[in-house]
């Protein structure tokens, strides 16, 4: 991943959140990547892309992003915020199934629960999309696939020492989402650099 240039001006705060980010073990089917990250939400935010790649097919994608405002802001009730997305195909059957919504919010909770995350301020939406082809489109088979978009905000006191384990709790939900088995061997770390909006 192309990280950018060191930020020497960063708070401290802020740089332990990422070391904790890059300790995090990714499996081989998730590529991640440094994205531009939102430059009016926070003073200080980095931004992840991931795919989740399967014998070279895209199967999952997502975006994990981390603000911090030293001086906190009000809508959070902090001084972090993690905004997260994760869209991944699924099975026509999860597609039909009425409770495919609470099932995927599920992920997510279990996920951040499993990680120990500390949180609060969370809240979110699960959408599911089907598309049927038509006309000269008629030959392609039906596509389904779950969206969860979700934010959070760490609880204050340990947000910069565990920011690894809400970065864990993304990856095992985009892992789910996308119907991987449990982490193989094989892992790569992430290479995070602070940056200054």
């Amino acid at each position: 991943m192309n990280a950018p240039a060191p930020q020497e001006d960063a708070p401290e705060p802020f740089r332990v959140a990422l070391d904790g980010m890059r300790s995090v073990r990714v499996r081989p089917e998730i590529l991640l990547d440094e994205a531009p990250a939102p430059q009016r939400l926070a003073p200080f935010s980095v931004a992840l892309t991931a795919d989740v790649v399967i014998d070279d097919q895209d199967i999952g994608t997502g975006r994990f992003v981390l603000l911090h405002d030293p001086d906190g802001h009000s809508s959070w009730n902090g001084t972090f915020r993690v905004v997260t997305f994760v869209r991944a195909d699924i099975e026509a059957e999860m597609a039909a199934d009425p409770m495919a919504h609470e099932v995927g919010w599920s992920w997510l909770t279990e996920a951040l629960e499993t990680h120990e995350c500390e949180f609060s301020m969370l809240g979110g939406t699960v959408t599911q999309v089907r598309s049927q082809s038509f006309g000269e489109l008629e030959d392609r088979s039906p596509e389904a696939n779950l969206e969860v978009r979700a934010s959070w905000t760490p609880d204050g006191l340990t947000a910069p020492t565990t920011m690894g384990g809400h970065l864990s709790a993304w990856i095992d939900l985009m892992a789910t989402a996308a119907g991987l088995e449990n982490l193989p061997p094989g892992v790569a770390t992430i290479p995070l650099q602070p940056r200054r909006n």
